[in-house]
């Protein structure tokens, strides 16, 4: 270590070159620099992270990189308005819901009709809707979509076997949801759903 630093050129002698960094003067007052004084020095490097980076070249007055730049603070997030974007919640968290529509789109496409709830009902009638979408297509990356989202691999080979013959020239509305009597019990509307 000792030979490093007898091989690094002294400060005090005449012939080594510093560098020097020139910051154009800053606005107030407190901070002004004339012009016979010497240019801002950068300090040597300490260490891998310094406590203030903007201290060490000058800048006595800011504290974080934050100053210049605008922001946005509401606790954590960033939040917009969720206008038009409503989701139906089913009254479950968002994995048990979406496991509920698998479960219930693979029923209606295997048995062809079934009964549940009116919210329910409404909220596969899209789902059924794409499994039937995908299936019109009838590609290799289509039946591999359609395989992630049905639960009975044997209902994916039938879909895409029979759908394009039965709805090839129909775009949308492969569901119909008829309403029926409250549920006995709880008095929830309950509807069928059926593949048109």
């Amino acid at each position: 270590m000792a030979s490093l630093i007898s091989a690094l050129p002294s400060s005090s002698s005449s012939s080594s070159v510093i560098a020097a960094v020139r910051f154009p003067p800053p606005r107030s007052s407190a901070l002004s620099l004339s012009r016979h004084q010497q240019p801002l020095l950068l300090r040597t490097f300490t260490g891998l992270s310094p406590l203030n980076p903007l201290l060490s070249i000058g800048f006595s007055d800011c504290t974080s990189y934050e100053n210049g730049f605008p922001s946005v603070d509401n606790g954590y997030r960033f939040f917009a308005m969720r206008h038009g974007r409503r989701v139906p919640k089913l009254n479950r968290p968002p994995d048990q819901r979406r496991a509920l529509l698998r479960g219930v789109t693979t029923q209606l496409l295997k048995h062809g009709r079934i009964k549940t709830t009116s919210a329910r009902a409404s909220a596969m009638r899209n789902y059924v809707d794409k499994m039937i979408t995908l299936a019109t297509d009838g590609s290799l990356h289509k039946r591999r979509q359609a395989l992630g989202f049905i639960y009975q691999k044997q209902i994916v080979h039938a879909l895409f076997a029979e759908i394009p013959d039965r709805y090839g020239d129909r775009n949308g509305g492969y569901t119909r949801i008829i309403r029926t009597l409250p549920r006995q019990g709880d008095n929830a509307p309950m509807a069928h759903i059926e593949l048109v």
